[in-house]
């Protein structure tokens, strides 16, 4: 690993210690996640939020999951079992395993063991996220299809509808980070962010490399990928009672919102890793210090972009579902296709 042989056993321990901090990690920013929601979205509508269950309601995801466990775990007839078994299972291993190529911060040595801080560095780190997260579609899909309901048959083509025409736009917006980095890996691309221009101005993507519009692209095309408000067609509650997850209950309704959330993480951390720098900012202090910042440095812009996330939901209404398609094919796509145009011709004529 960079210059160092690892033992198999050695390696294979490494590898089993970060994946369970990365699962703890992830999960437990899943659960808080939905706290942070309830309480932003409260004071934006002038409640309070959860309050009960420990101070400020932090132990509300805790009791939620306890409810979720113990609650009563109803089968509809005439479903097809085994795919409305899977349909929630298949939607959460793909949310969960997107996180095992993302990196929060550089490399660290621990007892004399040098380790990057993620899972596994791939050289097609990016490509590997995007093919993941694109199968979540399918535990949506199956889940309404196999739920024997037309509204949940309904959020499941609305969900496939909607991965297809907003997966092109999201993919086309990040080509001309792919064209500035001239890599697929993500360590790589944040590498390539390093320092400043100008003298103050970090080189972030988003600022220079002029990526400010694939920013934008991207922004709403993650909001469309993650069926969140204003693109939450596949479970608008005012025309398919709750869509795809209708008849489904307990930990099986609940894992597809763990998946939801899970996705939302993993859509932050993109934007924060490709756009903003990743865990590059100021270092000061003693060494311990400068050893945490850069990962409080990532943190804090995946928190940032997981609160515009909330910010929105309590401000915008939902979009027709014509509204959305078009938005999509006639809005997002050519200006994300211009936008790879202009970048291409840009690199072009300085190199």
């Amino acid at each position: 690993m960079q210059g160092q042989t690892l033992s198999v056993e050695l390696f294979i321990l490494v590898s089993i210690i970060k994946i369970a901090v990365a699962v703890g990690v992830l999960l437990t920013a899943v659960a808080y996640t939905v706290w942070l929601e309830r309480k932003v979205v409260g004071h934006i509508q002038n409640r309070w939020g959860p309050t009960r269950v420990g101070p400020f309601g932090l132990l509300q995801p805790l009791a939620d999951g306890v409810k979720f466990i113990f609650k009563e775990d109803l089968t509809p007839p005439h479903v097809y079992k085994p795919l409305y078994i899977a349909a929630p299972m298949i939607a959460l291993v793909c949310a969960l395993t997107s996180i095992s190529v993302i990196p929060v911060g550089n490399w660290v040595s621990v007892a004399g063991v040098h380790t990057p801080l993620q899972i596994t560095d791939l050289n097609i780190g990016l490509l590997i996220i995007l093919g993941i997260t694109s199968l979540g579609v399918y535990g949506v899909a199956l889940a309404g299809w196999s739920s024997n309901s037309k509204y949940s048959l309904l959020g499941g083509l609305r969900a496939s509808a909607q991965m297809v025409s907003y997966e092109i736009a999201l993919g086309l917006s990040l080509v001309g980070v792919l064209i500035l980095a001239g890599s697929f890996s993500l360590r790589e691309i944040v590498d390539a962010q390093a320092g400043t221009f100008w003298g103050f101005i970090p080189r972030w993507n988003i600022f220079h490399g002029g990526q400010f519009i694939a920013f934008f692209i991207y922004l709403m095309a993650a909001y469309a990928e993650t069926n969140r408000i204003p693109f939450d067609l596949p479970e608008a509650e005012t025309e398919l009672v709750a869509g795809y997850h209708t008849e489904y209950s307990a930990m099986k309704f609940a894992m597809f919102f763990m998946a939801e959330y899970a996705n939302m993480i993993t859509v932050a951390c993109l934007a924060s890793l490709l756009f903003l720098g990743g865990w590059h900012g100021p270092l000061f202090g003693p060494a311990i210090l400068q050893a945490v910042l850069p990962i409080f440095w990532f943190g804090l812009r995946v928190f940032v972009f997981l609160f515009i996330y909330i910010w929105v939901r309590g401000t915008l209404p939902r979009f027709r579902y014509d509204q959305l398609m078009a938005f999509g094919w006639k809005f997002l796509l050519p200006l994300a296709i211009a936008n790879l145009v202009v970048t291409a011709l840009v690199v072009a004529w300085r190199s």
